[in-house]
């Protein structure tokens, strides 16, 4: 088996030697063991699953909300002789009709599915008549009221699961996680013993800074022309800032483009192409932006606004660097970035799948991680000590890089 694992990793993935972490994670599933695995951006997730999908009786299926990233791996999977499809809303019904029935069928060794398609009748008849083996649940944080993406939809997984006629083996993967959101990965998906590892969240080639300017758009542009020809994102907090922020660089002759939830699908999907393949170096978007985007050479990740809590931003400042090349995350800070912030979570509509009670206590967590985030901000002690520290990472302060670029101008 264990040369198996690794004739696997070579043809299929074109690596010699697993990452850290990863070969523990391969070995947990193939086990039949449930495994959790918090395994920062760039760690090589997807390969603790797939590995064993491809080495693994039956089919596999991995639950995932990115529809950019299923239809990456997928795309990269076929590409490998690897029979794999998804299933999700970018689908027109003819082209699902046609996935479900080649599923049915046997013709897929690895589906991704979005949680949404777990409650459909049809899928569920399908997946009962064919052997599961494994499911991996990749984001596994929404699943968590306490997660700082929590979907609702994450919690149809384990009715979908006590209706197959087996249990499969369970995987489930994220970047980050606090304390708190393991416990309720575990507990919410029933994990039965799982194989628990933290690769840590350090990431020694990225160089994280907070700068308070005086003038947000003369200092984005001194950060820009300090890295001109280098692929990077900007992160804004609204549309409107995004649209501003890439007028502004394109103006000064940046080849800039853009992402948010208010462009059509076809202008995203081109603004995204073009962003991967280097027609345009310089990504501004919102949070939108990023998840299960394979990008491994973007040098710089700049926040142009405080985002509303550290989860947030580590996962999306972690999309620099992933080539394990050094790389800038910079975070450009001022007080309207709290009242932006806070604007945000007054908003939050309650949601109808909780009780008042639950409600009023996932908003009150939601200040309780804006206020971890302005303190990080505002921090004189070492950026990635707060950061690791946030996470529950004890590594001693004398093994890391410190980061102490607090800077005004």
């Amino acid at each position: 088996m264990d040369n198996q694992k690794h004739e696997i990793l070579e043809r299929y993935f074109g690596y010699r030697s697993f990452r850290i972490g990863q070969e523990d994670v391969v070995d947990a599933l193939l086990s039949g063991r449930d495994a959790l695995a918090i395994m920062p951006t760039g760690a090589g997730k997807s390969l603790c699953y797939q590995i064993p999908a491809l080495m693994m009786d039956g089919v596999t299926l991995v639950i995932s909300p990115l529809i950019s990233l299923m239809k990456d791996q997928v795309n990269a999977l076929t590409t490998q002789g690897v029979k794999a499809a998804y299933l999700n809303r970018s689908l027109t019904d003819a082209q699902y009709d046609k996935a479900l029935y080649n599923m049915a069928q046997g013709m897929y060794k690895i589906v991704y599915v979005a949680p949404e398609r777990l409650t459909s009748r049809r899928f569920v008849r399908v997946c009962q008549a064919l052997h599961i083996s494994l499911i991996a649940v990749d984001e596994a944080h929404c699943v968590s009221q306490w997660g700082q993406d929590f979907r609702p939809s994450y919690l149809n997984i384990l009715a979908f699961i006590e209706k197959l006629p087996k249990r499969p083996t369970i995987g489930a993967f994220t970047a980050t996680a606090t304390a708190e959101v393991k416990r309720d990965i575990i507990s919410i998906l029933r994990l039965n013993d799982p194989f628990k590892i933290t690769t840590g969240f350090d990431r020694p080639n990225l160089f994280f800074s907070v700068i308070r300017p005086s003038s947000k758009s003369i200092e984005l542009l001194r950060l820009v022309r300090e890295r001109s020809g280098k692929s990077g994102i900007i992160y804004c907090s609204t549309r409107k800032r995004v649209e501003e922020v890439c007028q502004h660089l394109c103006s000064k002759g940046y080849l800039a483009t853009r992402y948010h939830a208010g462009l059509e699908d076809e202008e995203r999907r081109k603004n995204q192409e073009d962003f991967v393949y280097d027609r345009k170096r310089i990504m501004v978007a919102t949070n939108a932006f990023g998840m299960g985007i394979d990008k491994s050479d973007v040098r710089f990740v700049i926040h142009y606004n405080m985002p509303k809590n550290l989860e947030s931003y580590y996962q999306e400042a972690g999309r620099a660097g992933r080539d394990g090349e050094d790389a800038d995350c910079i975070l450009m800070f001022g007080q309207k970035d709290i009242e932006t912030a806070q604007y945000f979570i007054d908003s939050i509509e309650p949601n109808p799948e909780l009780t008042d009670e639950q409600n009023k206590a996932f908003k009150q967590k939601e200040q309780e991680r804006l206020s971890h985030m302005i303190a990080y901000c505002k921090t004189r002690g070492c950026l990635r000590v707060y950061m690791l520290r946030y996470f529950g990472d004890t590594t001693p302060e004398h093994l890391l890089m410190c980061d102490k670029e607090v800077i005004e101008v």
